[in-house]
């Protein structure tokens, strides 16, 4: 396949999937001159169930260099390992710290933003593109980051991050497409990753036991301790809080005669907090390092109406935000919301808008007749 170009050079990241593959294609067929770039991680762990490796694999890059070949277009593999283990490291210590990071956010934001703009410059190209499910406009001089039209698939929340200089030089191709036009797009080119399965697990973490990751890199920081009720009784043991994040509930091998959930983290005591779903109810969140995306920061003290997203696959809930000072933003939810977790990112929307994000640093707790009610279910079912 050729195109004439008529269009800047652009950089797509080819992970080896059908998602960038058709981003690849589609920037190709509209005269872009694309050049493919795969982004090694130096990961070799495989997963024990599938026998498969997480993405960014040999066989991932096999097959951009395949998708790469059909389209001809030229093809790199980047060497980003020494990134990935930083990024590793931030992960490992944010669990031994007892929160819940989201490293694909920070690998949006730090390399495939970041790295790979940089390295996308050297090679002359004014663009990074992805296959993000998300989509990119103008709108008063602004770079504007919406939703992506297939929300089953939407990936808007994890590119809160980029800044607006970021965003000026960001393709998002299939940000408008459904799922299922990618993978009929990704047949009738005759690309090889069009029924190839999707990578759900974290890529240096294939087989999701982040506490074996943990305990290998830091094995003096895992150790075992006490499993507690919200009362401070205890209830058992745990093999490390490392293992646990909030709202969870397998693992604890205790039995209460009802659902019970980890409610909260204690590190510097080693002991994990176990409640019931009404222990799990916040009023809101405080979060750091918040990033206005779309508009711009409001001044200090504002309050903007949103629905705030507080991890990747919770529906926004309405909730009025606040801007406070550092960086930091308040977010009150209109009703109570479950496992509000420290570490992982709120995001703040407007309709399909992405208007803001920032990293939850902590809980607000439960206030008037929503706390009194709580009181009561947890007096009436105490462990």
């Amino acid at each position: 396949m050729s195109a004439t170009h008529t269009k800047p050079r652009v950089v797509v990241a080819m992970s080896g999937g059908v998602d960038s593959s058709v981003a690849a294609l589609l920037l190709h067929e509209a005269g872009y001159d694309v050049v493919g770039l795969f982004m090694r991680n130096g990961i070799h762990v495989e997963n024990p169930l599938t026998k498969t490796k997480g993405c960014c694999s040999l066989r991932d890059a096999d097959d951009a260099r395949r998708v790469a070949d059909r389209l001809g277009v030229p093809f790199y593999a980047v060497d980003f390992s020494r990134d990935f283990q930083k990024l590793i490291g931030e992960f490992v210590e944010e669990y031994n710290a007892g929160r819940t990071p989201n490293p694909c956010v920070r690998c949006n934001q730090d390399l495939k933003f970041g790295k790979l703009l940089a390295y996308a410059e050297s090679l002359g190209a004014e663009a990074v593109a992805t296959g993000h499910y998300a989509q990119v406009a103008d709108r008063d001089g602004r770079r504007v980051l919406r939703r992506g039209l297939d929300v089953t698939k939407d990936q808007s929340y994890v590119l809160f991050p980029l800044v607006q200089a970021q965003l000026r030089r960001t393709l998002l191709p299939i940000g408008g497409m459904t799922k299922a036009e990618v993978r009929e797009r990704a047949r009738a080119a005759g690309l090889c990753t069009a029924e190839k399965r999707e990578s759900m697990e974290i890529c240096f973490v294939p087989d999701d036991d982040y506490g074996r990751l943990i305990a290998e890199r830091t094995p003096d920081r895992v150790r075992e301790g006490e499993l507690r009720d919200v009362h401070g009784r205890a209830l058992g043991r745990h093999p490390g809080y490392q293992h646990f994040t909030i709202g969870q509930r397998h693992g604890l091998r205790i039995a209460l005669g009802r659902p019970a959930y980890v409610v909260q983290l204690l590190p510097e005591e080693n002991v994990v907090v176990v409640g019931f779903g009404e222990d799990l109810l916040s009023a809101g969140l405080v979060a750091t390092r918040s990033n206005w995306v779309s508009r711009g920061a409001p001044e200090l003290g504002a309050t903007v109406r949103v629905a705030a997203k507080i991890r990747s696959h919770h529906d926004p809930t309405p909730a009025t935000a606040t801007v406070l000072p550092g960086g930091g933003v308040r977010v009150e939810f209109d009703e109570p919301q479950r496992a509000v977790t420290p570490g992982q990112a709120v995001v703040l929307y407007d309709g399909d808008e992405v208007v803001a994000g920032g990293w939850i640093d902590a809980a607000l707790p439960m206030t008037g007749a929503a706390a009194s009610r709580a009181a009561e279910l947890r007096a009436t079912n105490r462990c």
